[in-house]
């Protein structure tokens, strides 16, 4: 038996099946050529006879598309057998595929059907498919739910028609790996029978979350080509994702010992293309290709990560055409990661300064649940200035005050990302903060830059003290607190004779 599993995907025709998909010929051209690109062997490319607009688009896909074999999804129905092969004759290397029920619940409530009348437009039209091209696909559709003899008599029966491959479609994903390995190990034993130009595919749907396993379970019994997806969409809860089968065949190469086309460093922007085009959203955790498959949070997973990559990724996301492994800063981070964190922005904490910085960034955190890069800098940069003499303890409520600065303009004038404020509780800070200080200051310039999402405000001010010029910055989600924080920088920067400060301002 060949170790080489032929990857066929169904991208184009079942997954734009998924409610709310459609794709114009352009889109399933540049989806095609990125499929090509990615090494499939098999591009099913749509199902003629369902519209002309569908057999236009697989036209268009087999006379651009070169290296993979284009196929055409048809009935065993003659007149769908001539459109799907006037859709693919101008492929390079075309492919028929016809497909008939052979469970009893599909042959008497959607076909109408006999056993004898199926197994007759079985052979009949995988005949006629020949007569067109060498390259023919059967597939007894809901094969999982079929009677097993009948259904094997009938694939039999299409290989003496003239079928190549024989496909065993989990329909509605109804089929236990255990299963499903058994069956397609009967198939190739009594169908196959040792042929080698007889291939014995898999095409499993996740209806129970059972897809990729059932479709792994076939190539260990001696499935060599697997149906899927692109990030798994299709019918329903969709079909076997072809990123997974492709990861797990080369992670595991060592359990299942076969060969693929497949580039892996073309997965992720394959996956993306798709889910760009069909606006169809990969989940966060979807593996491979999701957000978070190589990000890390857990204080114990970053700490064995910054260590040693291979402690929690059986993978190189660079492997697959992700940019690499991203350290999250969150609630559950520890020391380590908020350490290499700071590294990487080139934030130098040590000692007392770095144990208040992690605090605050724990704090904010539990809060907000995870922070950017930077949130994280504007978080570092609060306990940054470890040279001041003074720290805002609290922010205590008092009566409500002038809207107007000390300087004549409204006190927080005017920020970043088109924010605008006028605030009197940022002018009673800064008069509080005067008084505390005993200084006669006048504000020169109030900026506030809202970290990405606007979560984390981090104020910067410009104060005139005497003769000289000061700056200071805080950070904090409520915007008064930084303000409050800022202040209380700048005016410490100068001061010579206090340690903590209390800033009493209207909230």
């Amino acid at each position: 038996m060949s170790n080489r599993v032929r990857i066929f995907d169904t991208t184009l025709r079942d997954g734009e099946q998924s409610p709310g998909i459609v794709l114009n010929d352009e889109e399933k051209i540049t989806i095609a050529q990125q499929l090509a690109r990615l090494g499939v062997d098999v591009i099913e490319a749509g199902f003629p006879a369902s519209s002309k607009a569908d057999a236009d688009a697989v036209a268009k896909v087999a006379a651009v598309v070169r290296g993979p074999v284009v196929a055409a999804l048809a009935r065993a129905v003659p007149d769908d057998v001539d459109r799907a092969w006037e859709a693919v004759r101008g492929a390079e290397h075309p492919r028929i595929h016809v497909f008939i029920a052979t469970s009893s619940i599909h042959m008497e409530h959607q076909l109408c059907m006999s056993p004898d009348e199926v197994m007759a437009a079985a052979k009949e039209n995988v005949a006629r498919a020949r007569g067109y091209c060498d390259d023919i696909e059967f597939s007894p559709m809901d094969a999982t739910r079929s009677d097993v003899d009948f259904m094997i008599a009938v694939c039999r029966a299409a290989v003496e028609a003239g079928a190549t491959t024989i496909n065993i479609p989990d329909t509605v994903g109804y089929a236990t790996p255990e299963e499903f390995g058994a069956l397609i190990r009967q198939v190739a034993d009594e169908v196959a029978e040792g042929r080698e130009d007889v291939v014995i595919s898999a095409h499993c749907h996740n209806d129970l979350g059972m897809a990729v396993a059932n479709s792994l379970a076939a190539i260990a019994n001696g499935a060599r080509q697997i149906e899927g997806t692109i990030n798994g969409i299709g019918e329903r809860a969709g079909n076997t994702a072809i990123e997974e089968i492709a990861m797990a065949l080369k992670v595991r190469a060592d359990h299942y010992g076969v060969d693929i086309g497949i580039d892996t460093k073309e997965i992720f922007a394959t996956s993306r293309l798709v889910a760009e085009l069909t606006e169809c959203p990969v989940q966060y955790n979807k593996a491979v290709v999701g957000r978070n498959a190589f990000s890390h949070e857990a204080g114990i997973h970053q700490h064995g990560m910054l260590r040693n990559p291979s402690t929690y990724e059986i993978m190189d996301p660079e492997a697959v055409g992700q940019q690499g492994s991203r350290i999250v800063l969150g609630k559950h981070s520890g020391r380590a990661a908020f350490g290499h964190l700071l590294g990487k922005m080139r934030i130098q904490l040590e000692g007392d300064d770095f144990e208040e910085a992690f605090v605050g960034f724990k704090d904010v955190a539990s809060r907000r649940g995870r922070l950017d890069e930077s949130e994280m800098r504007a978080v570092a940069y609060d306990a940054a200035a470890a040279e001041r003499t003074a720290r805002m303890i609290a922010v205590q409520a008092a009566g409500r005050v002038g809207e107007v600065g000390p300087s004549g303009v409204p006190a927080a004038a005017a920020g970043h990302n088109g924010r605008a404020e006028a605030d009197p509780a940022v002018t009673a800070c800064f008069d509080a903060a005067r008084q505390a200080f005993g200084v006669h200051a006048t504000l020169l310039g109030y900026d506030v830059r809202a970290a990405e999402g606007e979560s984390v405000n981090e104020v910067r001010v410009i104060v005139r003290i005497g003769g000289s010029e000061v700056g200071g910055s805080g950070v904090s989600e409520d915007l008064v607190t930084a303000s409050a924080k800022a202040f209380t920088a700048a005016f410490g920067g100068v001061a010579t004779s206090s340690s903590d400060t209390v800033a009493s301002g209207a909230s």
